[in-house]
């Protein structure tokens, strides 16, 4: 896993004000970032991945600097942003554009290498048996999950997720934040994702980075994060679920009957990777 360090971030528009003197640094962790709308977590997470530059301010990874759009910064969008008209498999080859050219991926001129990642970045999702389905045919959370595999094609050392669940009804926003705490383990990467629901972000967060007009207003463990502290962070709202931390994240990442630790090679391989 990588460690993602933030020094004195501040992003600006104008007058306006989008973070301020921002600091925090995460290591081998699912770090969840938490907030209202407008709190600065969505330009917090397009500094890290480079589509935005930050007004002053200091990110490093791995000890590293970025500066600019990072091939090694995995990014899973709320929309999606998939190829409809072509099936998951290819969505997912489509993460390897760093190292082939668009025209080259959608030809299937990757590595060998590279198709038996995509194949293995389905299998992580629970997508393997639907990996030659359109994804314009699939629901919103597995075009989600297609999403996920397409970032872990990338290998990247750091994964960012900005708000992967909003669109979602309650069960299918748990099974892609399963999925994308499985992914972030099986593949020793740490993932920083922002979350507008407070019960699923205190039950698969490890860490929790609350932002409030831009701040930073507390950085707490999951033990640590109390009814209080949201109450503090978004009004007075409901929190129920919060007392609920006990029950282990294993349950949801083990109840498909997935074992977690079996990343190898799929046995079949498709016809499409033989090449």
């Amino acid at each position: 896993m990588s460690t993602l360090k933030i020094e004195n971030l501040s992003k600006q528009y104008g007058d306006v004000t989008a973070l301020e003197d921002v600091s925090f640094e995460i290591e081998d962790e699912f770090a969840v970032l938490l907030g209202e709308s407008g709190a600065g977590k969505s330009t917090l997470l397009r500094c890290i991945n480079g589509l935005t530059e930050p007004t002053s301010g200091y990110i490093a990874l791995d000890g590293e600097e970025v500066r600019g759009s990072q091939t090694d910064v995995g990014m899973i969008f709320q929309q999606h942003n998939l190829v409809d008209g072509v099936s998951a498999y290819l969505n997912a080859l489509t993460g390897s554009l760093d190292r082939v050219s668009m025209l080259k991926s959608m030809l299937q001129w990757q590595s060998r290498e590279d198709k038996l990642r995509a194949l293995e970045a389905l299998e992580t999702v629970g997508l393997l048996d639907e990996s030659h389905q359109r994804v314009s045919q699939m629901s919103g959370g597995q075009q989600q999950r297609v999403g996920i595999a397409r970032a872990l094609v990338q290998d990247p050392r750091l994964l960012l997720a900005d708000e992967p669940v909003a669109s979602l009804d309650p069960s299918s926003a748990e099974t892609v934040m399963g999925y994308l705490r499985k992914a972030a383990g099986e593949h020793d990467v740490t993932a920083l994702v922002s979350l507008h629901q407070v019960n699923i972000a205190a039950y698969f967060g490890d860490r929790f980075i609350g932002l409030r007009d831009g701040e930073k207003l507390f950085d707490v463990r999951r033990e640590e994060l109390t009814p209080e502290l949201i109450d503090d962070l978004y009004g007075s709202v409901e929190t129920v679920g919060l007392a609920d931390q006990e029950e282990t994240v294993e349950e949801i990442l083990h109840g498909d009957g997935d074992d977690p630790d079996d990343t190898a090679p799929p046995e079949t391989v498709p016809q499409e990777i033989e090449a």
